[in-house]
């Protein structure tokens, strides 16, 4: 599933060529891709059809644009495997192609923002904007302090300027569930998935299955510290890409796969100590670690 990095990535790419443009038409080729829109395609294409779009937003993993009343966004949730791909307008249509949004920028003509995913389980939905409960900007991009009602529940990402730094590490450290199962909580932290959580732990050299009430106000900070790190690098390198099913909105992979140090490395050598990388079960997915430099510390 795309995580922070692989969003921002797509939201970096369509914000030249979204911000300010109107929305000129709207297909709905697929009406699965509306499962967050439960009016249907014909109120999702009549409340677009006219629309200039205010902003292009980011928060964990959630994407949205503002749309110029203020009062409602274009929502979009990937999913495992979707796209936003920037087009030209008559472009022909993209494999597992959903949703095609034309637009027309004052700038840059007319163009098309379509919308692939090969699993459906991405959707796309027209939502009501709230206002932030702490008054700050709703997500990365804009400075508007609101938020699509479906995302309102999601908690500030580590790469947001009012994310509380000292409510994080004070809740962690309340929690005797698993470190990385903190990590995942989207309503605590958002935007962590499984392969930034397996790189930030290692680098703090924590064990994955350490419950935070073991660790201390510095070993959080520090994991924080990491996770930024991380997220900050795979941004740099355009995200991560295993398959073709995550790529920017031309079509391009990111390459940060090839700075793993953990995740995907089960059976290696630990790039570290030279210690051989574990692969454990993990909440149907897997956990990528070294036992011998991210030892297990039990609560006192």
């Amino acid at each position: 599933m795309p995580e922070l990095p692989e969003v921002e990535v797509v939201r970096a790419g369509l914000a030249p060529a979204i911000v300010d443009a109107t929305i000129a038409a709207v297909e709905v080729l697929d009406e699965r891709a509306l499962t967050r829109h439960s009016a249907g395609a014909a109120d999702f294409v009549a409340r677009l059809e006219g629309q200039r779009v205010r902003a292009a937003v980011r928060r964990g993993k959630f994407l949205w644009m503002p749309l110029a009343g203020e009062t409602d966004a274009l929502i979009a949730h990937l999913g495992m495997s979707g796209q936003m791909l920037l087009r030209e307008s008559d472009a022909d249509r993209e494999r597992h192609e959903r949703v095609r949004v034309h637009i027309e920028h004052p700038r840059h003509g007319r163009l098309a923002v379509a919308f692939a995913d090969q699993r459906t389980f991405g959707s796309l939905a027209v939502d009501a904007l709230l206002a932030t409960a702490d008054g700050a900007a709703g997500g990365w991009g804009s400075d508007l302090a609101l938020v699509p009602s479906q995302a309102a529940h999601i908690a500030r990402d580590p790469l947001d300027q009012a994310f509380d730094d000292r409510l994080f590490v004070d809740a962690v450290r309340r929690r005797s569930s698993a470190v990385k199962r903190i990590m995942l909580d989207q309503t605590l932290v958002s935007g962590i998935g499984n392969i930034y959580a397996d790189e930030a732990l290692w680098a703090a050299r924590i064990h994955p299955e350490t419950h935070g009430r073991a660790l201390s106000p510095q070993a959080v900070r520090r994991l924080l510290g990491e996770v930024r790190l991380v997220l900050q690098k795979a941004l740099a390198e355009g995200g991560t890409s295993f398959d073709a099913q995550y790529v920017n909105v031309n079509g391009q992979a990111g390459y940060f796969a090839h700075s793993l140090n953990a995740y995907g490395r089960g059976g290696e050598a630990c790039p570290r100590c030279g210690g051989a990388i574990r692969r454990d079960a993990f909440m149907n997915r897997s956990s990528h670690y070294c036992p011998r430099c991210q030892r297990r510390r039990e609560a006192r």
